[in-house]
């Protein structure tokens, strides 16, 4: 791993260093998910199933899942994990539970106003799957809806070589209340959510994680229909004092670089020990992990250590960076905790490790990265309602506030926006209309 110390690297070249960010719009990707939106577009599922007998199973004979593919799930699904996905599903349940904000009304001097909290009525959530299976992100992205109340969450996967979705993805569907799942992964599947086939019925808004050509597409048709996020690569910054243990340091930056090759992973720390130890113990794990190959590329490429002046300077980096996951490893967490700003989701303590996050302990994975933790959340409930301003006026309520309306419309230009009060306030209007 690369290892910058902040007392002989210029504070600026190390910062360029632990922000630097993929490029967000590679043009080759750009084009290729124009042509697939397109194509999806105007053939709709004929294109859905040529597509997905090109780019995932060559044998994929039909889009939706039916009964018998779920009911084939459950047979081959492992007990153990089918356990598991059910005290998961049961964690983020609870807590995407305490996010629940309903809807409040005030009556004030003759008027009402308040905010009105709906579910979005159809959400689609992608759901990658095509080379392995990804339960977990199934969870992440249909426990919220459920909790939000919303009608219609529809699923949509890639398929595996088989033809199938994996049975794994299926069970946390359908333990998630989710019935309505599509064969179609990438560009085209978002493609699919926005415009709509003769099979599928078009989405209001699409949630959920993807490779770099589902980013893109989500990028394009953003305005549509509503997306959550644009992902980036999986990142992981552990700030650490002396108190860590090199050994979980090592474990934790390996559980995020296994990812894929271009995650982002690093460590801010005073203890110039700690660091060489965590690198030296890195490079040792690297021989037994079973993604070795991946994750030795994202270390050696984007893997950083950075030896800090003190603790308040590994915290500084650290809000430069806004990662999508932070580890405070040091004495004192809850205290250093008050120094951080921006950062995904939060893991306090030296057992408090990513995975916890990542699967089962309740908060979403579904996390900002590329530095929008500083304008951006983890997925949440929010993400699957929608609020509506709401007034309520009479009469008097109206004339003792036209003034100001008025006021502000004509500064703007806007006589017609003032004459709707004024038509409302003139002395003949009770008569006319017969009612206050």
């Amino acid at each position: 791993m690369h290892i910058y110390d902040t007392g002989q690297h210029p504070r600026s070249k190390i910062l360029e260093i632990v922000t630097s960010k993929v490029e967000t719009v590679d043009s080759g990707i750009e084009r290729v998910c124009r042509d697939i939106i397109a194509h999806v577009r105007v053939r709709g599922d004929e294109a859905l199933l040529e597509l997905g007998r090109k780019f995932d199973s060559p044998t994929l004979s039909g889009i939706r899942v039916d009964q018998e593919e779920f009911d084939e799930a459950y047979d081959l699904a492992d007990k153990n994990l089918l356990e598991a996905i059910r005290t998961a599903r049961d964690n983020i349940r609870k807590f995407h539970e305490r996010q629940v904000a309903n809807s409040w009304f005030e009556a004030r001097d003759g008027f009402v106003y308040g905010q009105m909290i709906r579910p979005i009525q159809r959400v689609g959530f992608y759901a990658p799957g095509g080379l392995a299976p990804y339960p977990s992100t199934v969870l992440m992205t249909a426990v919220p809806g459920l909790v939000a109340g919303v009608e219609e969450l529809v699923m949509f996967a890639p398929a595996q070589r088989d033809g199938k979705i994996h049975p794994a993805m299926l069970v946390a569907a359908r333990e998630c209340g989710v019935s309505e799942v599509y064969k179609a992964g990438g560009a085209q599947a978002v493609a699919a959510m926005t415009y709509g086939t003769g099979t599928i019925r078009r989405v209001d808004k699409i949630v959920g994680p993807g490779n770099a050509y589902v980013t893109e597409a989500k990028r394009q048709v953003f305005g549509l229909v509503g997306i959550d996020r644009l992902a980036g690569p999986s990142e992981i910054l552990i700030v650490a004092d002396d108190t860590a243990n090199p050994t979980y340091a090592a474990a934790d930056l390996l559980s995020q670089a296994e990812h894929a090759d271009d995650s982002r992973c690093a460590m801010f720390t005073p203890s110039g020990a700690l660091a060489e130890k965590t690198a030296a113990e890195v490079f040792r794990m690297l021989e037994t992990t079973s993604r070795s190959e991946l994750a030795r590329k994202s270390i050696e490429d984007f893997g950083v250590m950075v030896v800090t002046r003190d603790l308040a300077e590994a915290m500084e980096l650290a809000n430069a960076f806004a990662p999508e996951h932070l580890e405070l490893c040091v004495e004192d967490p809850w205290n250093a905790l008050q120094c951080i700003k921006h950062a995904g989701a939060i893991m306090l303590g030296h057992y408090t490790p990513v995975p916890l996050c990542d699967f089962a302990a309740g908060p979403n994975h579904t996390l900002p990265t590329s530095g929008t933790a500083r304008f951006s959340s983890a997925l949440s409930v929010d993400d699957y309602v929608k609020k509506s301003g709401l007034l309520s006026y009479t009469r008097e309520a109206l004339q003792n506030i036209s003034g100001t309306v008025i006021t502000m419309a004509e500064a703007e230009g806007f006589q017609a926006h003032a004459d709707t009060l004024r038509v409302r306030l003139a002395p003949t209007a009770v008569g006319l209309f017969g009612r206050k």
